[in-house]
This record gives structure tokens, C-alpha cells and sequence, in this order.
């Protein structure tokens, strides 16, 4: 079950609680009494593995650093071919 953390408006309180996805949002604070009002904050979440970046989904066969090089060391040959063959008119 998820873990909320709420802040009061009146006193400041700060607190957590741990409710079900279906339970209702908590609106009385515990200390005052106040209304209370859910805090939102960043979660820490890392993907790890394979499945998470766009060349795990490609095949072995066409892999990110093979369909790369391939290119590069093609427009390098016919760069050289290219600027081999003014220089030899």
C-alpha cells in the first residue's frame, strides 16, 4: 500500500499515512484538527536493465554501435574516394 504525505493548512503539521488506493483522502488533521492537503513531491524510481533504452529493442544482428560504424566508415570511403578523384584528373 502507497505511503501519503499530508501538510496541515493551519499548524503546519506535517505527516504520512499509509492508505489503500480506494480509501478517501485524509481532510482532518490529527494534531488541530485543521484541513489538511496532500503533498506532492518527486519519487525515486531508477529503471535498470535491459528493456529501458531504445537500442535494447533492436536486434543483435542491427545493433546501435555495428549500424553506426557501418555508416560512418562508408560516407569516410566514399569521402576519400570522392576527394581522391579530383586530385588524380
Amino acid at each position: 500500500m502507497p505511503t501519503y504525505s499530508y501538510a496541515c493548512k493551519q499548524c503546519g503539521h506535517r505527516f504520512d499515512a499509509v492508505q489503500s488506493f480506494s480509501d478517501a483522502a485524509l481532510t482532518e488533521c490529527p494534531e488541530c484538527g485543521g484541513e489538511v492537503r496532500k503533498q506532492y513531491g518527486s519519487i525515486g524510481v531508477t529503471f535498470n536493465g535491459s528493456g529501458f533504452y531504445r537500442t535494447d529493442s533492436r536486434g543483435s544482428s542491427s545493433g546501435a554501435s555495428g549500424g553506426g560504424s557501418s555508416t560512418s566508415s562508408t560516407s569516410s570511403k566514399s569521402e576519400s574516394t570522392s576527394s581522391a578523384s579530383p586530385s588524380a584528373s
